[in-house]
């Protein structure tokens, strides 16, 4: 017999096989699925920008210290992060926290509104530098809703009666009071405000200095963009900006020691109540 035609089946071969093809390695598979890089970098840039947005919008900002009205806390030029995440779960802000907020109104109606170039708006867009549109402030909260905070000669000042040990944060060389008109007061904060006050004290136009103004120098809680939590830049004064331990004295929340004794003896008359009316159930059945 002779030789089996080129390209013929062979009698091996089952019905409908054919003949085997080369197979391709992951290695060529990927290099053919591989789209050029710089078809893939208006994707990534996209995406990029959405985060940042959803991170400015929800998570954290970034602001920039434009005075010494914080000092030595904060320095001017100082880069801070703003928690904004914690008042979507309806937190508000307290007493000891550094806060940024909107101006309440005339705060700073003789403050200049910079101009900022195209660079400046595109960054201040997605979040890594402040809107300077946005006309915001950054102090720290003294008293919260219900407090009385008070200053009289140099201080210390009070909140609900319990002096502040300020030594931690108040600029060196200043009084936690200010001996002034403005600067000796006793106010008690309406509910759904604040009293701030800068750290350097003799140097902050803070909620002192607007007391004869709409508002009497009270911060709405709704105009708090965020409590400040980290300065991020410069890199050699990165650190966190916790509550100071005198905010946390005995005593200072008033309110909750004044609510507690209450609570202890509604939880404590409930049992009382069920069982005398239980008592009263099972007379009433027996006659």
């Amino acid at each position: 017999m002779g030789d089996v035609a080129v390209g013929a089946r062979s009698e091996q071969d089952g019905p409908g096989e054919r003949p085997e093809e080369p197979v391709r390695t992951k290695e060529s598979k990927a290099k053919k699925q591989q789209r050029p890089f710089w078809k893939e970098l208006p994707l990534l840039i996209g995406v990029a920008l959405v985060l940042a947005l959803l991170i400015k919008t929800f998570l954290v900002q970034a602001f920039s210290i434009p005075s010494d009205s914080m000092q030595n806390t904060l320095q001017r030029g100082d880069r801070v992060l703003v928690d904004k995440l914690t008042p979507w779960f309806g937190a508000e802000p307290e007493r000891g926290e550094v806060v940024v907020f909107h101006d309440p109104g005339t705060w700073l109606k003789d403050e200049p509104t910079p101009q900022p170039n195209a660079v400046q708006k595109v960054l201040s867009w997605i979040g890594l530098m402040p809107s300077a549109n946005e006309k915001d402030l950054i102090k720290r909260v003294i008293g919260v809703g219900g407090d009385t905070v008070e200053c009289k000669g140099d201080g210390p000042v009070k909140v609900n009666g319990k002096p502040l040990d300020e030594q931690s944060y108040v600029f060196e060389g200043n009084t936690p009071c200010s001996l002034g008109i403005q600067g000796q007061f006793k106010v008690t904060v309406p509910k759904g405000k604040l009293w701030v006050m800068g750290d350097h004290r003799q140097n902050s136009a803070d909620s002192r200095y607007h007391q004869d103004e709409p508002g009497n120098g009270f911060v709405p809680v709704d105009n708090v963009v965020g409590r400040a939590i980290v300065v991020a830049w410069p890199i050699d004064r990165w650190s966190t900006l916790p509550v100071p331990d005198t905010f946390g004295q005995k005593g200072i929340d008033k309110a909750a020691a004044a609510t507690a004794p209450a609570a202890l003896g509604i939880a404590g008359a409930v049992p009382l109540v069920l069982l005398r009316r239980r008592r009263l159930l099972r007379t009433d059945a027996r006659v």
